[in-house]
């Protein structure tokens, strides 16, 4: 399970939801609320390129580029199951990392 999902979901987080509902606030937010969601994103950014490469690429493909886990599968030349660990792992260690440094999501 992992640490960007509430209790009592069901699995299926969707990290692009939860920037896009961060971004979909701007008409409203305050100069510093912007200024302290863009540091968020730069923050990930920074992170994500952290990630080991696997990681990184099947994170990505899955999540920004919305491609689903067969499609994943047969771009990284691997199984459904092992595009699903990298997520899986990537979307740990990015909770952790920016979990250390405050940045709840």
């Amino acid at each position: 399970m992992s640490d960007f999902e509430s209790p009592g979901e069901d699995g299926d987080f969707d990290l692009l939801e939860t920037l896009e509902t961060l971004t979909n606030s701007e008409g409203t937010e305050s100069a510093q609320d912007a200024t302290q969601r863009a540091q968020t994103f730069h923050q990930i950014e920074l992170e994500i390129k952290e990630l080991p490469g696997r990681q990184r690429e099947a994170f990505l493909m899955r999540y920004w580029e919305e491609m689903d886990v067969a499609e994943t599968a047969a771009a990284m030349g691997c199984s459904e199951g092992s595009v699903k660990t990298h997520c899986s792992r990537a979307v740990q260690a990015l909770s952790k990392a920016l979990s250390a440094k405050g940045i709840k999501l």
